[in-house]
């Protein structure tokens, strides 16, 4: 992958992370430590996830290796899918969507791994294509990282809805990335 594309793929991975820190910021008001500490435990996290798929993925790859591109195509393109469908989302009067009102460090925790679902996956994605996890794994964390402490400072001046686009925009480039895995692996680039 290049240098352009694994920034992409780092700052699509991080959005929901981001939108998550926006409404936990918009409903608890952190100060700079705690936004720090939200933003090591998400980056750590985020960083873990890929490589973790990534494995999965190399113990498949050698079956799978002719329909490998499309494989990543559909990883991709399904986590873009549901980002943009979370990111079109309007939160609901019983508070689906809402912010937490937990804010220990086990809710943080249960957060930062329900945000990184879908990293794994498009870590398993990585695999098929040959990419180096760890330079990406890296990325993906400090990205996360700097993403989520920022996400928590200015969630209470943004509110809900900025993280909601991030998340959407998110999605747009997962997919686009996809595309150009499926479109340079069948010659047409």
């Amino acid at each position: 992958m290049t240098p352009g594309a694994i920034a992409v793929l780092s700052i699509s991975m991080s959005t929901d992370a981001f939108a998550a820190a926006v409404g936990r910021g918009a409903s608890h008001r952190p100060a700079l430590g705690q936004a720090l500490r939200a933003g090591l435990v998400f980056g750590v996290i985020e960083a873990i996830t890929p490589i973790i798929g990534w494995s999965l993925g190399l113990i498949a790859a050698g079956l799978i290796q002719q329909i490998d591109h499309l494989i990543a195509f559909a990883l991709l393109a399904v986590v873009g899918a549901h980002m943009i469908k979370e990111g079109l989302s309007k939160p609901d009067a019983a508070g689906e969507g809402a912010p937490s009102r937990r804010s220990g460090l086990l809710a943080l925790v249960a957060t930062a791994v329900g945000t990184s679902i879908d990293a794994a996956a498009v870590g398993v994605g990585l695999a098929f294509i040959g990419a180096n996890i760890w330079v990406i794994a890296a990325s993906i964390g400090f990205t996360t990282f700097v993403l989520t402490t920022t996400g928590m400072l200015i969630g209470k001046a943004v509110g809900v809805r900025f993280g909601k686009t991030a998340e959407l925009l998110g999605g747009v480039a997962l997919i686009g990335i996809g595309l150009l895995i499926l479109a340079e692996h069948l010659g047409w680039i």
